[in-house]
């Protein structure tokens, strides 16, 4: 069909085609290469925040504390954690505000986490039995620690680097696995040489203890640090053994650490306690109390578990000095007064 030179179409088209719309004058020849550049740069920057945005952080479920604490470390926290509070309580790091709590590990909000989104859900083996209904909402993925017949210390580290490709925080994970390993040597250089064997122990309640061994956290730090754990007993997979106070009682030489929280009505009911006022330790009052740390936490635990350890070791090893020193003073002027009689 032939176009209708009236209307008005085509004197649109006609007019786009006149040679004259194409004119183009030196100047804006010269201002070419400048238009250019800017819409280059345009162009640059708008693919860099694209590819920014496909980079970013994923929506991470966690409810596992030991996972979580590490993306907290990796300046990748997850956007959604089990039990918050207890978190803080028995891990003794807070977390972002920007984190929702989804109520019990064992029996998260899933009406709540399915509400956030969240793009990978993170579970231990712990977990496993919840993985089907937590299916349903996002991917799961299962990262184990404390594995039998595994070395924990490479074991924490290869955790966060799997923690760091998932949340794409590989550089920040290297980083981490590099400062907690110059931090171990800072503090082991710190710890006096004849500082006795150790039992690290957490209160179950008034009368039983778990006693950390071959395989758990605090004992993998003390051999980074250069300690003697006193507690060569058979562990379980979470590397502690659940006992009664009384079995303490053949350790009389070595120095018992107890790790926090202790559960209601124990510090009282150790008072009153004749088995524990026996103990060699509590004889000597050389036990070490602790702040709550993560026994089955990852590097970041390792970490607040050293500082506190060696920080408590150097308190009491000071406090013994002066007490020693006030002791032998009170001794020389007590003799030198004798004399002067």
């Amino acid at each position: 069909m032939e176009p209708d030179p009236s209307s008005p179409m085509f004197r649109i088209s006609s007019t786009l085609a006149h040679p004259s719309m194409y004119k183009v004058s030196h100047s804006s020849l010269a201002r070419l290469p400048l238009i250019v550049g800017r819409l280059t740069v345009v162009i640059m920057l708008a693919d860099a925040l694209s590819i920014g945005n496909a980079l970013a952080t994923p929506r991470i479920a966690s409810l596992d504390w030991t996972l979580a604490e590490t993306l907290v470390a990796l300046d990748a926290p997850p956007q959604s954690l089990a039990q918050i509070d207890d978190y803080v309580a028995w891990v003794g790091e807070d977390v972002p505000d920007s984190v929702t709590d989804l109520g019990l590990r064992t029996q998260p909000n899933m009406e709540l986490l399915a509400s956030l989104q969240p793009d990978e859900i993170i579970i231990s083996p712990m977990f496993s039995n919840l993985e089907p209904l937590l299916s349903e909402i996002a991917p799961v993925r299962t990262y184990s620690l404390y594995t039998p017949g595994t070395e924990v210390w490479p074991e924490l580290q290869s955790l966060t680097r799997q923690l760091g490709e998932l949340s794409g925080h590989q550089t920040e994970a290297e980083q981490l696995i590099a400062a907690t390993d110059a931090r171990m040597d800072e503090l082991s250089a710190l710890v006096p040489h004849d500082t006795r064997p150790l039992i690290a122990v957490q209160f179950m309640d008034a009368r039983h203890v778990r006693v950390f061994g071959a395989g758990s956290l605090f004992v993998a730090v003390m051999e980074q640090l250069g300690l003697d754990n006193a507690w060569q007993e058979t562990t379980n997979a979470w590397g502690f053994t659940l006992v009664g106070i009384e079995h303490l009682a053949s350790l009389d030489e070595a120095r018992l650490v107890v790790v926090e929280p202790l559960p209601a009505g124990v510090s009282e009911a150790l008072e009153a306690s004749g088995l524990w006022q026996h103990l060699g330790s509590v004889k000597r009052g050389d036990v070490l109390t602790l702040p709550p740390v993560w026994s089955f936490g990852s590097l970041p635990s390792a970490t607040r578990f050293a500082e506190t350890l060696v920080s408590a070791i150097t308190a009491n090893e000071t406090a013994n000095e002066s007490a020693e020193a006030s002791t032998e003073r009170d001794s020389t002027e007590g003799a030198s007064a004798d004399a002067g009689h």
